[in-house]
């Protein structure tokens, strides 16, 4: 059974946050702002801020759950597994997971924001994705520890590992890990409404003059249509729509690893 958290916000490094912070602007239509030590920047639904630090590193990842019962439940679970908790609060607390990354979770009443707006360009922030050289490391620590329901799992021709996607609520995946020689962020990714906004997102990249870095095409795992686009340090932000939702008690797939199954479409970025 899923845990019943969303993913609410992303804290990334990197070595120029305000050229960073001006690409997501732009490109995610963000209001930007400094804010202590870091660049928040938002809109309906979205959230990212940007920490000065080593390019292409995820610093935290935010998790909000959708009731107290299953704050609670899970903090207990965790308490059983004997994962290390800190920033330990009543409403939140936070884990690192194996490569020193910080994982949140927030109660549901924490930062709460209105819901989005009916503007004309709408998407809503959903999953992210790292890269690593062992993946099945990873897998294991956030669906044996953290309690995360693995959707799908990717293997070559010699079945290791090269990617898997792992969720927390109904929708497909909130996490994707990647097999690839370095441990680094992947990309974040933000769910329209329909195939009609992915459009009118593609449109909107057009006229800030960023070109599209991946699609349109459409994922095997997850079954969405998807466009990306490069920062300036090789993130990748991605605007999907059509995610699978997941049945309770759905058997988690398997797929090859090849390029079709990434993009049914088309050419796939091949992380390993």
């Amino acid at each position: 059974m899923e845990i019943g958290a969303s993913l609410a916000t992303l804290e990334l490094y990197s070595s120029d946050p305000a050229a960073m912070a001006d690409f997501y602007g732009r490109t995610f239509r963000l209001h930007c702002e400094q804010t202590g030590e870091s660049i928040a920047c938002s809109a309906d639904g979205r959230h990212l801020k940007v920490f000065a630090g080593r390019a292409g590193q995820l610093r935290r990842a935010v998790f909000r759950f959708q009731s107290r019962s299953d704050f609670d439940a899970h903090r207990s679970l965790l308490s059983t597994r004997e994962i290390q908790l800190s920033e330990l609060e009543a409403d939140c607390y936070t884990v690192a997971d194996p490569d020193g990354r910080w994982i949140t979770f927030l109660a549901p009443e924490v930062d709460r924001t209105v819901p989005p707006a009916q503007g004309p360009l709408r998407a809503r922030l959903q999953h992210f994705a790292l890269r690593s050289p062992t993946p099945a490391k990873l897998v294991e620590f956030f669906v044996n520890g953290l309690g995360f329901v693995l959707s799908d799992s990717v293997f070559d021709a010699a079945g290791d590992l090269t990617a898997a996607f792992m969720r927390t609520d109904s929708e497909h995946h909130s996490l994707a890990v990647f097999r690839a020689p370095e441990a680094r962020f992947d990309h974040f990714s933000c769910e329209a409404p329909d195939w009609q906004q992915l459009r009118d997102w593609a449109d909107h990249m057009a006229r800030t003059g960023t070109n599209l870095a991946w699609g349109i095409g459409r994922h095997g795992p997850g079954n969405d249509t998807f466009l990306m686009v490069r920062d300036p340090e090789g993130n990748m932000g991605e605007i999907s729509a059509e995610l699978e939702v997941c049945q309770p008690g759905r058997p988690a797939g398997v797929w090859p690893h090849r390029p079709q199954t990434l993009n049914q479409w088309g050419v796939a970025i091949m992380r390993s």
